[in-house]
């Protein structure tokens, strides 16, 4: 008998590649989870997964069963939510997922009007790249996420939250020396620092200087934007910084800021989840408590 349990597990395993980690995923033992993979291939009469040595491969049928799963799993999902929202707005369990180069200058601004609107909602994290967002909020892992825009998948609500426009981050020793308003021009002459592939914010800034050459580029596989910033107090180069970064005067005294040339470049923060959860009146009443917050910081 086919069960939401083993879909839940096969999900989690496609995602982590990992029979230990996906277990780790679903608080479960990693016996526990391969018994219930093997389990579900019997019933279907099938091989699944093909298990090798320190990685996972699904077969070519497998990753239709997969397809399948997955969707099963987000529908669940939502009749879950559909029950809690019986309950009214924002109560009970919301994993909300955000990327690294919003949650720690976003989060500080709206979690403590959260809880005190909010008490009976029980709110969880998890901040990681866009890519892994979307896909987790593909599969029921996730609620609802906090992105920079565009993105490129379907199956979505998107509620944008707002503008953040670029500035650039300069080692304050120099800052005279340069003009008042910089373009693409004069990032194409600077060492641009980036953070590591992946990262939205990266490919945010390769768009807007398409004419840094590959000799002015250093990607430095860092993870967040205070390693980078590190490297340009220190002289090391540029780096284009979103200003809700640049918020609550904890700039470090060694970095500039300077303004870009209309018009000047901007990502839009928004909120998106799935278009078939019934939730979507709690998101809505959450992108607004978000949008009040970073205004009263504006």
């Amino acid at each position: 008998m086919l069960t939401t349990r083993q879909m839940r597990y096969l999900v989690a395993l496609a995602e982590t590649r990992h029979f230990g980690r996906a277990a780790e995923l679903c608080n479960v033992t990693q016996p526990a989870l391969s018994t219930q993979i093997k389990e579900l291939e019997h019933t279907l009469g099938f091989e699944i997964v093909e298990r090798i040595r320190g990685a996972t491969k699904f077969t070519t049928v497998g990753k239709e069963v997969l397809r399948r799963a997955t969707k099963i799993v987000a529908e669940t999902r939502d009749l879950e939510e559909f029950a809690k929202q019986r309950r009214g707005l924002l109560v009970g369990s919301l994993v909300a997922g955000i990327i690294p180069t919003v949650a720690p200058y976003l989060l500080p601004l709206i979690l403590t009007e959260i809880q005190r609107r909010y008490p009976s909602l029980n709110l969880k994290l998890r901040e990681t790249q866009t890519n892994v967002l979307l896909q987790e909020l593909a599969s029921g892992h996730l609620d609802v996420a906090i992105i920079a825009l565009p993105i490129e998948r379907t199956g979505f609500t998107v509620l944008p939250l707002f503008d953040d426009r670029f500035f650039v981050a300069v080692c304050a020793e120099t800052v005279k020396a340069r003009p008042a308003r910089l373009g693409p021009d004069d990032i194409a002459a600077e060492r641009l620092l980036l953070l590591e592939e992946g990262h939205c914010l990266r490919d945010q800034a390769l768009s807007y200087c398409d004419l840094v050459s590959e000799q002015n580029l250093a990607t430095l596989g860092a993870t967040s934007l205070t390693t980078v910033l590190e490297m340009v107090a220190g002289g090391f180069g540029i780096t284009l910084l979103p200003e809700l970064a640049t918020r609550g005067g904890a700039l470090d005294p060694r970095i500039a800021l300077k303004r870009l040339v209309s018009p000047e470049p901007k990502r839009k923060v928004a909120m998106v989840w799935r278009s078939t959860t019934a939730r979507s009146k709690n998101f809505e009443q959450l992108g607004k408590l978000i949008r009040s917050c970073h205004a009263k910081k504006s």
